[in-house]
């Protein structure tokens, strides 16, 4: 029951929108039709509304029905997902999939593993949440998120278990009206150090470690979208997944930016992991989707 409702007569409700009469009704549901004039009669008083019209040769929806109708589909749907969810974790799936996503991450093939995972668990709560630089690790370890996509900078965590599945090329560019598009040589770091560096940086912790930051004026970014904003218009030089680029090389808005030896220190990839703590086992679905990511895109 629900309050006054039991879900068995928001069935019959929505079965004679459906079938259009209340034998059809009683057909389909293997009930007598006596039974079936019965329960819309109880709702009909207990709700003090009138759902249909009776007063031709069939049953017509009210104005009022009409909508209850809308309602009722929608508190049936609920309760299929209800029973289905509890199944579920009966059976042992974990009732959600928390997944945490650092903005390195390329889409496309993570993409394909969620629509695959909604395939294959359809009743699986899957909570999504994109983050700055390093807060994909952040919320695997406060419990926020089972699985996380991100980098480990500069090195995988002892207590963390992470499984590399691809690398992220990262190309230095500039736009073409730079000055230092101009430059016609290899870029050195006294060459660099007048500009601004358009630099990705944790929102936390924006003073934390700076991996590849070379000249005294960086300008820090929290997500890649608007970075490649602020290159695109000139304001500075970066090192930027190519995947996001090759477009506006092709172009020609944005040009590459050869850097000299001194300058090559710093890796010119970025492996993307994925990692969950190691104190905390995945359920079914986190172990699946980690598989099948695996399967897609290991290095």
């Amino acid at each position: 029951m629900i309050g006054n409702l039991s879900l068995d007569q928001l069935r019959i409700l929505v079965t004679i929108a459906e079938t259009g009469s209340f034998s059809a009704t009683g057909r389909q549901l293997r009930r007598a039709q006596s039974a079936i004039s019965q329960s819309v009669a109880t709702l009909e008083s207990v709700q003090g509304v009138q759902l249909f019209d009776r007063s031709g040769h069939r049953p017509v929806l009210t104005e009022v029905g009409r909508v209850l109708v809308v309602q009722a589909r929608a508190v049936l749907a609920s309760a299929a997902q209800f029973e289905a969810m509890a199944a579920s974790t009966a059976a042992g799936l974990e009732p959600e999939l928390a997944l945490a996503i650092d903005p390195l991450v390329p889409s496309a093939p993570l993409i394909e593993s969620l629509r695959a995972i909604r395939e294959a668990f359809p009743h699986l709560t899957v909570s999504f949440s994109t983050q700055g630089l390093g807060g994909a690790e952040r919320r695997l370890r406060n419990g926020a998120a089972a699985l996380a996509l991100c980098t480990l900078i500069p090195t995988v965590p002892d207590d963390i278990h992470a499984l590399a599945l691809l690398s992220v090329a990262l190309k230095p560019v500039i736009a073409s009206g730079h000055p230092l598009a101009m430059l016609g040589r290899p870029a050195t770091r006294a060459d660099l150090a007048p500009y601004v560096q358009l630099v990705l940086s944790d929102p936390v912790s924006p003073d934390g470690p700076n991996y590849g930051v070379v000249g005294s004026q960086p300008w820090r970014f929290v997500d890649l979208a608007r970075r490649l904003d602020f290159l695109l218009a000139g304001f500075g030089w970066c090192r930027m997944p190519e995947h996001l680029i090759v477009d506006h090389l092709a172009s020609g808005r944005l040009l590459p930016l050869e850097l000299s030896a001194e300058l090559q220190r710093t890796p010119d990839t970025l492996t993307i992991y994925a990692a969950h703590m190691q104190n905390r086992s995945l359920g079914i679905a986190g172990r699946w989707l980690l598989n099948d990511l695996a399967r897609r895109l290991c290095v």
